[in-house]
């Protein structure tokens, strides 16, 4: 109830000081919306950047593996199949 009865107080006084100080309300909303479109668009560029450089990792993928080291696994698991057939 104590909750209640403030909420109602801060409103009215809200509403109350709003009429009287509307001019300098307006004044410092108008003061604020540079500040507000200037730190919202310096966000949006950081994010853009950064999606657009995770899309670049994605495109340039792994690098791939040399042919040697293909061909190093291509005789172990040759030599681990030869191993297997002989321990039947």
């Amino acid at each position: 109830m104590k909750t209640l009865i403030g909420g109602a107080i801060a409103v009215l006084l809200g509403v109350v000081g709003l009429a009287v100080w509307f001019g300098e309300f307006l004044a410092l909303l108008a003061g604020c919306i540079p500040i507000v479109l200037l730190l919202g668009g310096g966000l949006a560029l950081y994010l853009g950047f950064d999606e657009l450089k995770d899309s670049w990792k994605k495109d340039e993928g792994v690098d791939a593996p040399s042919p040697q080291d293909d061909k190093a696994k291509i005789e172990k698991l040759e030599k681990e199949l030869n191993d297997l057939k002989k321990a039947k």
